[in-house]
């Protein structure tokens, strides 16, 4: 079951995770995305809190993540330490969907996405945008998107779930509108198993989705969830993924930090140290649930100080 500090980070006013989306990115032209950027995101940065490198004489760098995905979140804090290191002031600029976000890191409102999911997930929002998007690496090798229900229910794969749309009520609960996940899940493994019939997918948020979950699970009831990974919650809750005998639901995918483009010639130094950054399961794992649940909101920097001394030599040019 989720911790205090889970249900906190996932109950805040929803910024709106995107790693499922919403309309398509085509739907919506960019300048209104720029609109988007300025009036969803809500920035803070080391300068106004005493983080590492405060006071940095060599620029500002604009990191832009989602907090509801919390991939992003916890990247975005190793970064805005190491850049911090670096002599940079880091700005944080939070935003509640994929879009607005492929979008500003285009315009240069955003210097740095900092988990993007570039190949399969969001590859629309690279068709749209990846001309001014600069790829600075991948972190994480093994990412992908699933259909996920409660250990206890006696099903095993995506293509039972036509024959047992009643036990679901036929819905399936998703993320946020805007999400590649839900891009995913609706216009692709529906209609591919023929459950598009049958089955309602129930956007809203990711903190909605993982209310309904829990409470699913408090209840012992029939849920199926859209999930992903890495993701803590499939950690904190008793859940496992269906098969996807088809493969519907995307193949695994690289977790990549994306830049604007320029963004190495500009700073050649954040570059380097940001193309050295590998995770393993076990580094991204534990980074992850310091930052999420041991520490929680508002002490982000702790918990990545506290992963750094765990962690002295977990990718090649770590600043300590």
């Amino acid at each position: 079951m989720a911790t205090h500090a889970r249900t906190k980070r996932h109950t805040e006013p929803e910024r709106e995770h995107s790693h499922e989306e919403h309309a398509t990115p085509h739907s919506n032209p960019r300048p209104r995305h720029r609109a988007a950027l300025a009036l969803a995101g809500c920035a803070s940065g080391n300068q106004a809190e005493g983080g590492a490198g405060d006071g940095g004489d060599k620029g500002t760098i604009t990191l832009g993540f989602l907090p509801s995905w919390t991939d992003g979140l916890s990247t975005a804090y190793l970064l805005e330490d190491q850049l911090g290191k670096l002599g940079y002031t880091v700005k944080m600029q939070t935003l509640t969907e994929a879009g607005p976000l492929y979008a500003g890191l285009a315009q240069g409102d955003v210097d740095i996405y900092p988990s993007a999911w570039p190949e399969l997930t969001h590859k629309s929002y690279m068709d749209t945008y990846g001309d001014a998007i600069e790829d600075l690496g991948s972190y994480y090798d093994d990412a992908k998107l699933t259909i996920a229900v409660p250990s206890y229910v006696d099903i095993d794969s995506i293509d039972q779930l036509q024959a047992n749309a009643a036990r679901f009520d036929g819905k399936i609960y998703g993320i946020e509108p805007g999400a590649g996940l839900t891009k995913q899940t609706q216009e692709t493994m529906l209609p591919g198993y023929g459950l598009d019939g049958d089955y309602e997918l129930v956007t809203s948020s990711t903190a909605a989705m993982l209310t309904e979950l829990d409470n699913a699970i408090a209840a012992q009831k029939d849920i199926a969830v859209t999930l992903w990974r890495p993701f803590w919650a499939n950690d904190a809750y008793d859940v496992k993924d269906l098969a996807d005998p088809q493969g519907l639901m995307g193949d695994p995918e690289k977790l990549h930090f994306l830049g604007t483009a320029g963004f190495a010639e500009k700073y050649p130094d954040a570059a380097e140290l940001i193309a050295g950054i590998q995770l393993d399961d076990a580094q991204y794992g534990s980074l992850e649930d310091l930052v999420v649940n041991e520490y929680g909101e508002g002490r982000e920097a702790e918990a990545v100080d506290a992963w750094l001394e765990q962690n002295p030599d977990a990718f090649s040019t770590q600043r300590d």
